[in-house]
């Protein structure tokens, strides 16, 4: 059912009078919510918090929030509603739905299913896919891209019986592109296969090249599903010039919170498998059988995969960052982190303790994501001091990426310090790095403080003592 003419208008009065309200779009950094956040320090009084952990959870965009706060008291159900909020709410959702096609410049005819992560949409792939498809992954992926793909635990999906081959981390992305072609040249070239590739690491942050195994999947007649969750964010992503068959990518990383995600792509394995989740929304008829069963029609939209009432916050606000990033200009946007990157390496490179991380070398190209190891500390004491004795939040463990991580820290130990990591057992080192990441949102200051800090905890250590409670590394306070 299709929105009411006024309830179109009503809809598009929603989103200007939130563009009005909203900062306009200015120099970077873009304005985000928690940029005036002030935090206590445990050696005594506060300091405004430095936001470093973007990879995992970008701020959200103050036009974000704005928008969502202005659409708020017009929420209501989404699709079928006969009640003008209903219709309004339905007219937001769908038309979010082309905002983020338009984003990633889809093609005419692939559709733009809304998950809830990146997570959820390559599951959703994994569970779509032809039950003897075989699929090719990098070791190197976040367990998002690398852990759907015949997962033995999810009995009666398509997916779960795949052949999946994982290949070794490569070192150059000329030598990722080589090794993907030998893989796919020594599979069945009549059964259908799947590629699944990261546009931009959540460890390293180095971009890979992929334009260029796209056509090496399509060359070997392969499709590719690229994840874009650290790519999106960063950069502009379209479908059509990279050639990829489809795309999954976060709100939450997109500066965008209230858990939303994106799988958009060709339609086919989509609209030939069962739903994702079956339930209302997804069903377009249902209806008794004489022998007491009941038969079902499915829709054969985006709705199929969508059951459930759906998430109109979520999408919106992805919508919303989606307009704000693309109104700000990602040339810009590109060229400011590119300075915020080059201030923060030139900084760690001036302290020969840091060994930063890297797959394809120093020159390789990268988003605002780097991690880095600490010679004499262990990763989580130093960030730990890094919070509590500057007010600066950055990440360390694995990131949800352990083979890569493993393969980049080989056998380098690491001190245990005053606290282990909570993957070390006792007694064990720990393998573990610190990860710093930035976007839109980053003031330059927030890099400088981090740099001094680094480079004041390596020549003169922590200033407080730490414990290991419940496996995080903590202050002493006793």
């Amino acid at each position: 059912m299709s929105a009411r003419p006024d309830a179109v208008a009503a809809a598009a009065a929603v989103e200007s009078a939130a563009a009005e309200s909203a900062d306009p779009c200015c120099a970077a950094p873009l304005p985000v919510l928690g940029r005036d956040v002030t935090v206590p320090l445990v050696t005594g009084g506060e300091v405004t918090y430095a936001a470093l952990d973007y990879a995992a959870s970008a701020p959200a965009l103050q036009r974000v929030w704005d928008d969502v706060a202005a659409y708020a008291p017009y929420y209501g159900s989404v699709h079928r509603g006969a009640g003008y909020l209903s219709q309004l709410s339905t007219d937001l959702f769908e038309n979010s739905r082309v905002t983020v096609a338009e984003f990633l410049d889809c093609r005419a005819d692939d559709q733009v299913v809304f998950t809830r992560s990146t997570t959820d949409s390559l599951n959703l792939l994994a569970a779509v896919i032809p039950a003897d498809c075989e699929v090719f992954v990098f070791e190197t992926e976040h367990h998002a891209s690398l852990l759907p793909w015949g997962t033995p635990h999810a009995p009666g999906r398509r997916g779960s019986d795949a052949r999946v081959t994982y290949l070794t981390a490569p070192r150059t992305p000329q030598q990722a592109v080589e090794t993907l072609e030998r893989a796919l040249a020594d599979r069945d070239p009549h059964g259908p296969a799947l590629v699944c590739v990261t546009g931009a690491s959540n460890v390293t942050g180095e971009l890979w090249p992929v334009r260029e195994l796209a056509a090496a999947a399509h060359a070997h007649g392969a499709r590719i599903v690229l994840d874009a969750a650290q790519l999106a964010p960063h950069h502009p992503v379209s479908v059509q010039d990279l050639d990829v068959d489809w795309i999954a990518f976060s709100g939450h990383k997109l500066y965008a919170p209230f858990g939303s995600g994106v799988l958009a792509g060709r339609a086919d394995w989509l609209q030939d498998s069962e739903p994702y989740l079956a339930g209302g929304g997804a069903s377009r008829k249902v209806a008794r059988r004489a022998d007491g069963g009941v038969d079902v029609e499915w829709h054969t939209t985006a709705a199929r995969h969508e059951a459930g009432s759906p998430n109109v916050i979520g999408v919106y606000s992805i919508a919303s960052a989606c307009k704000a990033l693309t109104e700000a200009g990602f040339e810009g946007l590109v060229a400011r982190e590119r300075h915020l990157i080059a201030t923060v390496r030139e900084g760690l490179a001036e302290v020969p303790e840091v060994k930063v991380l890297s797959l394809f070398g120093d020159d390789s190209p990268r988003v605002g994501v780097i991690s880095f190891v600490v010679d004499g500390w262990n990763s989580s004491h130093f960030a730990a001091a890094l919070s509590a004795e500057y007010g600066i939040g950055v990440r360390d463990g694995l990131f949800c990426a352990h083979p890569l991580v493993r393969t980049l820290l080989g056998s380098d130990p690491q001190d245990p310090g005053e606290c282990g990591a909570p993957e070390a057992a006792p007694g064990e080192r720990s393998l573990n790095a610190i990860r710093v990441s930035f976007g839109a949102g980053t003031p330059d200051e927030h890099v400088e403080r981090f740099v001094g800090a680094v480079k004041a905890l390596v020549r003169d250590g922590a200033q407080w003592k730490y414990r290991t409670e419940d496996g995080r590394c903590v202050p002493d306070r006793g």
